[in-house]
């Protein structure tokens, strides 16, 4: 199985405020293999994080890895540590606001036209500090 991780990670500073993404792609071995930082103008963290995931499946979409052949035999691991973010996309939790459920038919959209085995999964904080970095990069920069 060919893997691949992304870890995303979006925020704003005043919520809503200036906001960001950061994504990391790393190789099966944990090596990282793209960083992508980008300033996306005012939101919450909440949709901060939601493009990310978004941006993260462009790129993906884009990609010499996603262009190869054997679709089936690929995996994609999307590491967030917004557990909330990642129940959602699961299915587990509710999402109340509109605008919201937007950005996740967006993503399911995405999903299905890439046919890929994509997993959404929480992780740590601590875990997360490369894409997390990015984002403030992005926000220091604006």
């Amino acid at each position: 199985m060919d893997k691949i991780y992304i870890n995303t990670d979006g925020g704003s500073r005043g919520n809503p405020g200036p906001a960001a993404v950061g994504v990391v792609f790393f190789n099966a071995e944990g090596e990282v293999i793209h960083e992508h930082k980008e300033c996306i103008g005012r939101g919450t963290n909440n949709e901060a994080e939601y493009q990310a995931i978004i941006k993260a499946l462009e790129i993906l979409l884009k990609s010499k890895w996603f262009a190869e052949n054997n679709i089936d035999k690929k995996e994609v691991i999307c590491r967030l540590d917004s557990q909330l973010v990642v129940e959602q996309i699961n299915g587990n939790y509710k999402i109340k606001q509109d605008h919201l459920k937007l950005f996740i038919a967006q993503i399911r959209q995405m999903i299905a036209q890439m046919q890929l085995n994509i997993s959404f999964v929480h992780i740590p904080r601590e875990e997360n500090k490369l894409a997390d970095k990015l984002v403030n990069q992005a926000l220091d920069n604006e």
